[in-house]
């Protein structure tokens, strides 16, 4: 163990980021799994309440045959064969599930990948607006895929089984995406400030 540990310390200081990439690949990969286990449970929650029947249709950014398409689009009732609906449950789902993979992201990231020293706060402006970017960019681009996605693993799979594979796949891709801006972003955001030396 003492072996691996002295390898993978020089290894890094060596190469500096790509051992921070590795890092951030397998803790980026856990919160995906977190994620993943999250989603079902907050939407299995929510099934509960009336939010499913509450419709949250947001930001219009145009229309096709003659319907309005939000770039937030969550009609009431259950999701539908094409992914539409879900509600305001399924929002609710999808969002907190993303935040506290995000919140847990951010220190994880900070601490143990970039071991930043750098001001926390400034630190989580940044992120917070990047995060905010991201999410409406994926969800732009969910107005592409989602729907033929849904209506595939509905298709194929059942109604039941079709959309939780859908749910995954879907929560997939927004990760994946998260995961190849984030880098970039982090290198940036999550720096090592020399300390100050202590007065004489």
């Amino acid at each position: 163990m003492d072996a691996m540990r002295n390898w993978w310390g020089t290894f890094s200081r060596k190469h500096e980021t790509t051992s921070q990439f590795i890092v951030f690949f397998v803790l980026s990969n856990g919160v995906t799994l977190l994620q993943l286990v999250l989603m079902p449970v907050f939407r299995w929650v929510f099934s509960f309440t009336s939010l499913q029947d509450a419709a949250f249709q947001f930001l219009p950014i145009g229309s096709s045959n003659g319907e309005t398409v939000y770039l937030f689009d969550y009609a009431a009732g259950a999701i539908s064969p094409d992914g539409s609906g879900g509600g305001l449950a399924y929002f609710l789902a999808v969002q907190i599930t993303l935040l506290i993979a995000q919140v847990i992201n951010f220190f994880a990231q900070r601490t143990i990948t970039f071991k930043s020293n750098s001001s926390i706060g400034r630190a989580a402006f940044w992120y917070a607006l990047a995060y905010v970017v991201i999410t409406v960019v994926a969800a732009a681009l969910q107005v592409l895929y989602k729907e033929p996605i849904y209506a595939w693993c509905k298709g194929a799979l059942g109604a039941g089984t079709g959309e939780a594979v859908a749910d995954v796949v879907t929560m997939i891709i927004n990760a994946a995406i998260s995961f190849w801006v984030f880098f970039p972003i982090f290198k940036v955001i999550f720096k090592q400030v020399p300390e100050a030396a202590p007065a004489a």
